[in-house]
């Protein structure tokens, strides 16, 4: 499904702070202010004009000069813009699939991208399968002569399974099946599967792009010939976002490698300290030495990035530890600059069966945990005081 891809090689020698702050700004040509300005009509003339606007075509200005943005960033020829994350997966997905077809989707993958699998593709005539691991080999033998699509999710939500993103490319290439990434908890920051030889790559934008628990939006990126494809599907889906949100958006990347930044580093010095705590069990980070997939992460990815996953001992009350945070937020979704933890069973993977979730091996007891870009002695200050509180409460009980 390769195609000969030659990627916008002007703005992916610039660095990732300056694709961040410059690549897709609009120039404001009347009032020459600093910013892009925002253009919010919905409604724009067709006659005598170059373009046809339409915010269902992702083609207003602000969508335009975000999406130029995203490409580069992603070291793609192309990228379009959606209303969320799952708009994005589900619209990729869609537009590569057809009734008759089988998709083969990692074992690990975000709750959101599970259901979708198991509750729509059935109804469409569309084959799936999970594999039962994320080595390459799993997915291999998944494998059917109308196999059209490899979807991975690395590192993956909520157990930070890493799998080889190159390997699987190649295996798509070999078998001439196209190759989808969920790209969320690295960001383009730490991961640019494209050139690995990814065929499409989608972000749930809301969280490290927005990075502000503020807005909701979702990325596809590929090649020019892809998009097309793609921008086909969406307009008919109609997952546009409004222009204000992506106005917010372009403003909230121009931060996005600094914010990052600070993440991967406070999520390395969380992982080492919750590792060397007596009160948890186990902790899923692959910066961690002894994760199972550091090398291969080390390898493909610049950062380990900002999120982990981590169980308490079994006499820690993990609804009472949240209860008792002070400055850690207990809070849905994640990747902003204020700390989070959630219980995946609850939330993102809430609409997983138990059995699913145990095949995945996500127990209720598992936390996942967003590191923001607070200092992070105030962080396990924090922790240390919650656990103490559970522990006092539970011997009193």
């Amino acid at each position: 499904m390769k195609t000969n891809m030659k990627t916008n090689m002007k703005s992916n020698k610039k660095g990732i702070n300056t694709i961040c702050t410059h690549v897709g700004e609009l120039e404001d040509k009347e009032f020459k202010g600093a910013v892009s300005p925002l253009y919010m009509s919905t409604s724009y003339q067709f006659e005598d004009v170059a373009v046809k606007r339409y915010p269902r075509y992702f083609n207003t200005p602000n969508q335009e000069a975000l999406c130029k943005k995203l490409a580069a960033l992603e070291h793609a020829e192309a990228a379009l813009i959606f209303g969320s994350g799952m708009a994005a997966i589900s619209t990729a997905l869609m537009t590569f699939l057809q009734a008759g077809d089988h998709v083969v989707l990692q074992q690990t993958i975000y709750g959101g991208t599970y259901h979708f699998a198991v509750s729509q593709f059935e109804r469409f005539g569309i084959e799936y399968s999970f594999t039962t691991g994320w080595e390459v080999e799993d997915f291999e033998k998944e494998i059917k002569p109308n196999t059209k699509v490899l979807y991975l999710e690395t590192p993956s939500n909520p157990l930070l399974t890493i799998t080889d993103v190159k390997g699987v490319a190649d295996l798509a290439e070999k078998k001439e099946i196209l190759s989808m990434i969920d790209n969320t908890f690295a960001s383009p920051v730490n991961q640019n599967p494209i050139d690995f030889g990814v065929d499409v790559v989608v972000h749930s934008a809301t969280k490290y792009m927005g990075g502000h628990s503020d807005i909701c939006a979702g990325v596809v990126a590929a090649c020019q010939e892809n998009m097309d494809k793609v921008f086909q599907t969406g307009i008919c889906f109609g997952g546009s976002l409004s222009d204000y949100t992506v106005w917010l958006l372009e403003r909230s990347i121009k931060t996005m490698a600094i914010r990052v930044k600070a993440q991967n580093e406070n999520a390395m010095k969380m992982a080492t300290y919750l590792n060397q705590s007596k009160d948890v069990d186990n902790v899923y980070y692959p910066g961690l030495e002894d994760h199972p997939g550091h090398e291969l992460a080390k390898s493909q990815m610049k950062g380990f990035g900002g999120m982990l996953s981590f169980e308490l001992k079994p006499e820690i009350d993990a609804s009472l530890f949240f209860k008792e945070l002070k400055l850690i937020k207990p809070s849905m979704s994640l990747a902003g600059i204020e700390s989070t933890v959630l219980s995946p069973t609850q939330t993102s993977h809430a609409l997983m069966s138990p059995e699913d979730r145990a095949k995945q091996g996500i127990k209720d007891s598992l936390i996942r945990f967003s590191l923001g870009i607070e200092e992070t002695e105030d962080l396990i200050a924090d922790i240390e005081q919650a656990i103490a509180k559970v522990k006092s409460t539970t011997v009193t009980v």
